[in-house]
């Protein structure tokens, strides 16, 4: 029996936190706390799941934490600023080397999926509260195992195109929303030896992270995205002088 994927939920934890929290009533033990959760009772004994936030000592995301995470989900919305560099880099490398990583919803902003990306990850957005359905586009991707399809979320915020983000390596979901926007909402991408997956359905005033369908989502996306290989990324920098000696290979024949 293989040892269980090691998870790791990070979420900058601050909207549960504010006085009269709306957040804080949707998700009692935070967003981390209901998305854990959600892979715990999607996943079982395949998977150990812990939970980080910023405000921790390198919020949460320490060289030993890294070291022993598989797959990362990451959460963020007001205070990507305050994200280190220092841990931005951390899990850059870690990523290249061979951990995944999940991207949630306003994480398109952060740090780290920026600078995966090389792009803006800008897009269109507006928050009413309308009815969101995500349409499956590949539905042979292990991510779209067993998930309906439609999925239909009755409130969430709404994200469209223009999103500026490279051309997926794979799209999986495609959203809609009253206004007639449309928006890529499920895509994947392969950096160095690991595998990135974004999702979009998220909001923190809605409760779409107790949603059944969103949760088998984000429980095929860490199966998914769990690594092939971890070590340290690629290094290509090294180029010793004399490398590629031809002189002792046998010389063509001169003209008669």
């Amino acid at each position: 029996m293989s040892a269980p994927l090691r998870v790791t939920v990070w979420n900058e934890n601050r909207h549960e936190n504010y006085p009269d929290s709306l957040t804080a009533r949707l998700y009692p033990t935070g967003m981390h706390g209901a998305i854990a959760d959600g892979l715990r009772s999607c996943l079982g004994s395949a998977v150990t799941v812990r939970t980080a936030t910023l405000d921790e000592p390198e919020h949460g995301l320490s060289d030993a934490v890294i070291d022993t995470t598989d797959v990362l989900l990451w959460w963020g919305h007001e205070a990507h600023p305050e994200v280190h560099d220092d841990v931005v880099e951390r899990i850059h490398r870690a990523v290249l080397g061979g951990m995944g990583i999940i991207v949630l919803h306003s994480g398109h902003y952060s740090k780290i999926f920026t600078r995966l990306m090389g792009t803006t990850c800008s897009l269109r957005w507006r928050n009413d509260g309308d009815r969101e359905v995500v349409w499956t586009v590949a539905p042979d991707h292990p991510i779209a195992a067993g998930v309906p399809d439609p999925i239909i979320i009755d409130h969430q915020e709404m994200y469209g195109e223009f999103f500026d983000i490279p051309v997926p390596d794979e799209l999986i979901f495609i959203s809609s929303f009253s206004g007639g926007e449309v928006f890529r909402s499920g895509a994947t991408w392969f950096r160095g030896h690991g595998r990135v997956f974004y999702f979009s359905p998220g909001d923190q005033e809605y409760p779409v992270y107790h949603h059944p369908a969103v949760q088998r989502v984000l429980a095929n996306g860490v199966m998914w995205a769990a690594p092939r290989r971890r070590g340290p990324a690629l290094d290509a920098t090294f180029h010793p002088r004399g490398w590629f000696d031809l002189s002792d290979s046998p010389r063509p024949a001169g003209p008669a």
